[in-house]
């Protein structure tokens, strides 16, 4: 079955002066344009395509990656507008549409908007909606439990931290006080950590991990770190937390934890002015 929006694998039929011809495991044949066709393939070879709608609203097979498939949120710039809707740049010689009645708010040129990507069933084109909220559903405790690794999608900041989408399906909430001082981005995508399933099936997360994995991963940084600093850093117990958040984007406990286990592994040497390398 053809999966269009997204990534398949296709077999090359035959070629023209217009490219290669792709099996449709629907019916029919899908064009490879000339551009990515390379000297080496020969018919019955195995492609790896993204298949969308040209202009004319025929199926085309392309090599270049696009920002986000079908069933994805991403953050895209309007490309143009025009009295239908407006255009996002996601990376293909086709803009991504966004019908009016899909825009949460009016989309103008050269702005930046969170979307989901899906087929619209009444013309089976691709299309986005900047309507995000209709594209979640709830968490329950049975798919979450404390401490479980998810990929966090960042939608923008709030008073109280960053609002967020989990899982590519759930909607999520990074606190202020779980980022350390690090200044999160609308669009960006990170790993992070359940804390809670709230009543209303939203998740509260964390980047990063939670646990001694968390500061597992945060002592070998620390290594890395005075590796880099020819072995030694003036930091400590005495620094403040806030100062340890900036440098380092962990909480001082975090922090601690990894001295401690550094030290007990005689990895570091702590003194009064900082930690060093024990050589």
């Amino acid at each position: 079955m053809l999966n269009l929006g997204k990534w398949n694998d296709l077999t090359i039929v035959r070629f023209t002066d217009h490219g290669a011809y792709l099996d449709n495991t629907d019916g029919g044949e899908i064009l490879m344009p000339k551009a990515y066709v390379r000297d080496e393939m020969k018919p019955g070879d195995r492609v790896h395509v993204f298949v969308y709608h040209d202009q004319s609203g025929r199926l085309v097979a392309t090599q270049e990656k696009p920002a986000a498939c079908v069933g994805q949120f991403a953050r895209l710039r309007v490309a143009w507008t025009n009295a239908y809707g407006a255009f996002l740049d996601w990376g293909l010689m086709k803009d991504l549409f966004v019908p009016f009645r899909e825009q949460r708010t009016p989309m103008k040129q050269d702005e930046w908007h969170n979307v989901f990507i899906y087929i619209d069933r009444a013309s089976g084109r691709i299309v986005a909606t900047s309507r995000v909220e209709k594209h979640l559903f709830a968490a329950t405790p049975m798919m979450y439990r404390r401490g479980d690794d998810v990929e966090i999608f960042v939608l923008h900041r709030t008073p109280m931290g960053y609002k967020v989408i989990i899982d590519n399906a759930h909607a999520g909430m990074i606190y202020e006080n779980q980022v350390h001082g690090r200044a999160l981005h609308a669009g960006e995508r990170l790993s992070g950590a359940v804390t809670a399933v709230r009543e209303d099936g939203k998740l509260d997360v964390v980047p990063g991990q939670i646990g001694p994995a968390r500061f597992r991963n945060f002592a070998d940084m620390l290594l890395d770190e005075l590796d880099d600093a020819g072995g030694f850093l003036p930091f400590g117990d005495h620094t403040p937390a806030d100062v340890i958040a900036r440098r380092f984007g962990v909480s001082k406990k975090t922090f601690k934890q990894a001295l401690g286990s550094l030290y007990r592994n005689r990895r570091i040497v702590i003194a009064d002015d900082g930690i060093r390398l024990p050589y």
